[in-house]
């Protein structure tokens, strides 16, 4: 990415320093940034005298032309109305809270132009995918700055139906935490089948991993990778006649996603 806009970023969690990473590799300057985050955090050492602990320590004429807000969805309330003072039309705020909607943000900020966004954990090794919404006022130069930020640490999906970021939500931004799972689970299920606990994490850890890779770089849909492992009347599908089975893997994750989804919408409010 070349031409950074000034940033403000608004939290430094787990999310919020994935993206820093990848700006930085991109080439982002410190001159470029401020990063309001209360709690001590180790930073890199070229941003690390970056930090203030809130926004009201910004100076009075740093004026940002992007305000990254990647606060937990139950801070958010708190925070926006110490970020009236960026409303401007020459800035837009990108929020990457779940569940907080562009009219909810707007409630706590007043007229500001807003981008709504879902990423996800895969972000801090540049493999992360967002889903992004532009709210009213936004400008096809300020959408672009948007992109090109969520773009650096991943793909970038547009929507124009806000409702969707929902669905989203508990498909892409929690479903890092389901593929944990399911190594925990692989893992586990060796261990009952006679595998050393070790052992059994590492085979679960490296096919998984493995097996995400493969589907990531080949041409093949995801079923047609699935039939090209199973030989008929084999032991894949033998234990695929488990986890396809009626009311199994596929109602666990129907159900899952449909909690998920929910709770974001409940998180709306």
């Amino acid at each position: 990415m070349s031409g950074f806009p000034v940033l403000l970023l608004v939290g430094c969690g787990k999310m919020g320093r994935a993206m820093l990473d990848g700006w930085l590799d991109q080439g982002l300057q410190p001159a470029q940034i401020l990063i309001a985050e209360p709690h001590a955090v180790e930073l890199p050492a070229p941003i690390a005298g970056r930090r203030i602990a809130t926004a009201a320590e910004a100076p009075a004429d740093f004026k940002p032309d992007v305000v990254v807000l990647a606060v937990k969805p139950q801070s958010m309330a708190e925070v926006l109305p110490g970020l009236r003072r960026f409303v401007a039309p020459g800035t837009v705020f990108l929020s990457i809270a779940a569940g907080k909607t562009l009219a909810s943000l707007a409630g706590g900020l007043g007229p500001a132009r807003i981008v709504r966004t879902m990423p996800n954990t895969p972000a801090a090794v540049r493999q992360g995918i967002s889903v992004a919404v532009a709210g009213k006022g936004v400008d096809q130069a300020q959408r672009a700055a948007c992109d090109s930020l969520l773009r650096a640490v991943g793909e970038v999906l547009w929507v124009e139906d806000e409702g969707l970021l929902d669905a989203v939500t508990a498909v892409s931004g929690s479903g890092p935490a389901y593929v944990f799972l399911l190594v925990e689970a692989m893992a586990a299920a060796g261990v009952k089948a006679g595998l050393p606990q070790e052992m059994a994490l590492q085979l679960a850890r490296a096919t998984v991993s493995g097996s995400g890779e493969l589907l990531r770089r080949s041409s093949d849909s995801a079923a047609q990778l699935r039939q090209n492992v199973t030989s008929p009347g084999g032991t894949t599908a033998e234990a695929l006649k488990v986890l396809m089975a009626p009311g199994a893997m596929q109602k666990i994750f129907d159900e899952a996603i449909a909690a998920a989804t929910r709770r974001s919408r409940e998180l709306a409010g």
